[in-house]
């Protein structure tokens, strides 16, 4: 029975990197019981950040390993985005923030243990079929040559370069708009778009094809507009359903007329 539990010792050793973290229910699908846990537990072999939660690791738990194993080992279908794929892509400086926040974005809630973690970081979830029909892929590391709007772009990690999925720069500007005005600053994102002017035009067109919010559409080409983008000349806007009527984005704000939408009235070179 010993040398059983120590064949199972160095195959959990093989399944589950140093540092990063797997629930009960993936071990016990794995074949190790509760008694077992236990075991290991006791002797120093696994760790419990949190209940139902285990981690190989000496070393403090952070953000992009909880990421990871929730990307990997427990195969859930979320890619970071939003202002955080942005942070990591190098447009942080446009983006300030006094609280750290991962966003993540996926059909699905992440599990309900995800914000009692020992990390400096709080998880905020984005229902990503809000914005989009489909579902993000974390099968593929996109490139510009052969990536569709749906892969989630590896961004290696660490020493070991493990493979954190972020939203491509299209898609994470696009998630950052949805955000407005409420958790987003118009000013901040205006600096932000100043400062983007190598996106994909075809990326963008399918990206603003398939995307569900009206809003969302007709900030990105506000913006887009107000910093004289290259890229709008390769996209068919006309084939983009921006919707109809006035949409009041900002109370007592000024009209922009070519996309009745609203903003603040302190926005320079109103278009």
């Amino acid at each position: 029975m010993a040398g059983q539990n120590e064949g199972k010792l160095n195959r959990l050793n093989r399944i589950l990197p140093e540092g990063f973290l797997v629930d009960a229910a993936w071990l016990n699908a794995q074949g190790y019981s509760t008694s077992l846990r236990s075991q290991y537990l006791a002797a120093g072999w696994l760790e419990q950040p949190t209940r139902q939660v285990y981690q190989r690791s000496r070393t403090a738990l952070n953000w992009q390993q909880v990421v990871i194993s929730l990307q990997t080992l427990l195969e859930c279908d979320l890619a970071v985005g939003g202002r955080t794929a942005l942070e990591l892509k190098g447009y942080g400086h446009y983006l300030t923030c006094h609280q750290t926040e991962v966003h993540l974005y996926g059909p699905k809630r992440p599990p309900t243990w995800l914000n009692n973690l020992p990390v400096s970081a709080k998880f905020v979830y984005h229902n990503s079929q809000r914005l989009w029909a489909y579902s993000v892929n974390l099968g593929t590391i996109a490139t510009e040559s052969d990536s569709t709007p749906d892969e989630a772009e590896a961004h290696l990690w660490g020493q070991t370069g493990q493979p954190l999925f972020l939203s491509s720069p299209e898609r994470a500007v696009l998630e950052v708009l949805d955000e407005l005005p409420d958790h987003e600053s118009f000013h901040q994102v205006d600096q932000l778009f100043e400062g983007l002017s190598n996106l994909s035009p075809r990326r963008l067109e399918e990206l603003l094809l398939d995307c569900h919010s009206v809003k969302v559409k007709r900030l990105f080409f506000f913006f887009a507009d107000r910093h004289r983008h290259g890229c709008l000349s390769r996209i068919n806007k006309a084939a983009i359903d921006l919707g109809k009527g006035k949409r009041q984005l900002v109370r007592g704000g000024m009209l922009s007329k070519p996309y009745q939408i609203t903003v603040p009235r302190d926005l320079d070179g109103l278009q």
